[in-house]
């Protein structure tokens, strides 16, 4: 048995909470420090720099959170589906904070909420695979059978180990660094889709597409 398969629903919620925390620490930390700024410097150029601060990280904050509910909470009941127009909303304003670029292709249609969830995911792991910034374009099918997202940038890569801990092989003990791929691939598995990973002359594809 994998490690991902081993976890307890106690240990993948927990798991996923230390993610989100980890994602919004820094943006609710900056705007902490935006306010003491404004409580102990009377300068005016330092209380804008603060105002600056305090907006430009609450819009992160923000951002992160609505990207945080639909790709790892409940979002609605089960079974629901999500428009994929949402789906952009919500990407866009979270890339909006990332050194690369979101380029959106797909139909605005309906679709599982697992696929949904499935399809931000693989926004994250597509950041991965562009360290130093660059663009990803996401692609969807008329159907919303098939997802693709081609990612460019300098020194592009397959992350490391991504393929292993979406696929439920690797062996090391799962934590908060290491659960986001994990989680992917149950999404992957109980939507009955295949995530590949491919090099495409200088790029990297990664695609879900279904088993059969």
């Amino acid at each position: 048995m994998s490690e991902s398969d081993s976890l307890s629903p106690l240990e993948l919620a927990a798991l996923l909470c230390s993610r989100v925390c980890h994602d919004v620490i820094s943006p609710v930390g900056a705007i902490a420090n935006g306010l003491e700024v404004l409580e102990e410097d009377g300068a005016e150029d330092m209380r804008e720099f603060a105002m600056d601060l305090i907006h430009k990280s609450a819009r992160q904050a923000s951002a992160k959170l609505q990207f945080a509910r639909i790709a790892f909470g409940a979002a609605g009941s089960a079974g629901a589906e999500i428009d994929l127009g949402d789906a952009q909303n919500v990407a866009q304003g979270f890339m909006a904070g990332e050194k690369a670029d979101l380029t959106w292709d797909a139909p605005r249609i309906l679709m599982p909420k697992d696929k949904v969830k499935l399809l931000l995911n693989l926004i994250l792991l597509a950041i991965s695979a562009i360290p130093r910034g660059g663009m990803i374009t996401v692609t969807v099918d008329p159907e919303g059978r098939t997802i693709k997202l081609n990612c460019s940038g300098a020194n592009a890569r397959i992350p490391n180990g991504a393929e292993d801990l979406i696929n439920a092989t690797a062996t090391a003990g799962a934590d908060a660094h290491i659960i986001q791929p994990i989680y992917t691939g149950m999404l992957a598995r109980h939507s009955d889709l295949k995530i590949r990973f491919s090099e495409v002359g200088e790029d990297i594809v990664i695609s879900a597409e279904p088993n059969s």
